[in-house]
């Protein structure tokens, strides 16, 4: 998954921006291929086995990523408005996907089509080196992501989400937070009577 925010960044163009420095001309394709869709709360945005098309920008509202084993859901990420994100394997390979993309609150978003991208990054070396920079920080999302979760125990990941996404609480569901945390709802409740 590629999550970043960057403060300034409150539409796509603003995000290409703060990465890398597109001529006019390249500014101006990409404003020409960018359109908006909007979900309602709790529509899916992508489907497990969907190939994931776009990178998107939200607008306004909030998305998770998560996928389901036999016995409970896994949630790897949440996306509040002025994050760019995608499905990055199921992007980069024009793969089916393994993980769902789901509307938390009425969302708005902004996307950009994987053969739009490409051609994009053919033609200007700018907007290959926002898709370079963009595959770093995914990467390196991703390694803090799966670090943590092998790595910290309940309470400190605790902790760590209230520090970096504290604001997120009063929009996601206990439920979700558990999920996310890799933890059950009975242990969330117990590590937030611990405060």
């Amino acid at each position: 998954m590629i999550s970043q925010q960057f403060s300034g960044a409150t539409d796509f163009l603003g995000f290409v921006s703060l990465l890398s420095h597109p001529e006019s001309e390249a500014e101006n394709i990409l404003a020409s291929k960018l359109y908006e869709k909007k979900y309602r709360k709790g529509e899916l945005i992508l489907e497990t086995g969907q190939v994931c098309k776009q990178v998107y920008f939200v607008d306004s509202g909030l998305v998770k990523t998560f996928f389901y084993t036999e016995t409970r859901e896994f949630i790897m990420r949440f996306f509040p408005e002025g994050n760019l994100f995608t499905v990055l394997d199921s992007f980069v390979l024009q793969q089916p996907s393994a993980y769902s993309v789901l509307a938390l609150e009425d969302t708005t978003i902004t996307c950009l089509n994987y053969d739009d991208l490409e051609m994009l990054c053919r033609q200007y070396h700018s907007m290959e080196t926002f898709y370079r920079k963009l595959l770093s920080l995914a990467a390196v999302n991703m390694m803090d992501r799966i670090g943590g979760v092998l790595e910290e125990k309940a309470q400190a990941a605790y902790r760590k989400f209230l520090k970096e996404h504290g604001p997120l609480l009063q929009r996601i569901s206990l439920a979700d937070l558990a999920s996310y945390l890799g933890i059950t709802q009975v242990s969330l409740s117990r590590i937030r009577a611990m405060k």
